[in-house]
């Protein structure tokens, strides 16, 4: 099995190694929050590079989400300083080396736009993932995704296959210590037990008409309907179909003049940049849950 890859510490011009370390924090808003969290850094001889804050007054939430350099290369034991000077708040607490790349199974079906610009920004540094996967219930792309160095897993689905495939893929995201899920344009309904235990894990992408225009041809609906912007939405899945939080998304404009294929086009297109986008918010840490919403640090 291929192992996390991570960058070695950085040597800064006359100082040690140095790690980078990504912080992500949400808790109910209490005094001292930012105070617990300095003084942890700066036990780890740490220098804030990087801070970011939210304070929803909705919920009474905070969220933070922060990077630091420190001496101190022990992932373990800067989780332990962080953890131990934060406890009485109680917060959802993430510290992750900056150079560890999550690892990422794509899910994809016919249309695959979407799994060959995740594959070709991943290749070119572009997205800081690693893609040691790609299941998908056609054969179809297979031989791209090979060319790419990468496991192509075929897994069919049919009605009385669907437990099974479930539980098949549930076995590959355990085997290859996946952190995450991407749903490039994959056409199967989850069922609710796996949107459960993706929680938080596994991302979709779908046309912005949803829910005006369900079903086949969606495009050619729009047209029929004289829709004048076409876009996208990227969110977290949940168990409620294409209703999960959002973490991003984007439209373009139109008119009469295109016709069902250009929409189709531009489709495509804006689905593209957006899912490419969610994916790199997620794997820097940028996106904190929220409730139904997101907090997302760009």
């Amino acid at each position: 099995m291929v192992g996390r890859a991570r960058r070695q510490p950085r040597h800064l011009p006359g100082r040690l190694a140095v790690e980078r370390y990504v912080v992500t924090l949400r808790c109910r808003d209490r005094p001292g929050i930012v105070r617990a969290l300095s003084e942890a850094v700066f036990e780890l001889k740490g220098n804030i590079v990087e801070s970011q804050q939210f304070f929803d007054d909705r919920s009474g939430t905070f969220c933070l989400r922060m990077t630091f350099d420190s001496p101190e290369t022990d992932v373990d034991a800067a989780r332990t300083e962080l953890g131990t000077r934060l406890a009485a708040f109680e917060p959802a607490l993430k510290v992750r080396p900056i150079g560890d790349r999550p690892r990422v199974l794509v899910m994809v079906s016919r249309a695959d736009h979407c799994l060959e610009d995740l594959l070709y920004r991943r290749r070119i540094g572009e997205l800081p993932i690693d893609v040691p996967l790609v299941v998908s219930n056609h054969d179809g792309a297979r031989g791209e995704v090979e060319r790419h160095g990468i496991e192509f897993e075929y897994v069919p689905v049919t009605p009385d296959s669907k437990p099974a495939a479930e539980a098949r893929l549930l076995a590959l995201i355990a085997e290859h210590r996946i952190d995450l899920v991407v749903l490039a344009r994959y056409m199967q309904v989850l069922s609710d037990d796996l949107c459960r235990a993706l929680d938080g894990r596994a991302i979709n992408i779908h046309h912005s008409f949803l829910p005006g225009f369900k079903g086949a041809r969606p495009y050619h609906q729009a047209h029929l309907r004289g829709v004048k912007l076409i876009g996208a939405t990227a969110h977290y899945v949940t168990a409620e179909l294409d209703e999960g939080p959002i973490i991003e998304q984007d439209v373009v404009r139109v008119d009469h003049h295109h016709g069902p294929e250009q929409l189709v086009a531009l489709g495509r297109d804006v689905e593209r940049m957006v899912l490419a986008r969610a994916v790199r918010l997620h794997a820097e840490d940028r996106v904190l849950r929220n409730g139904d919403r997101t907090v997302v640090f760009a």
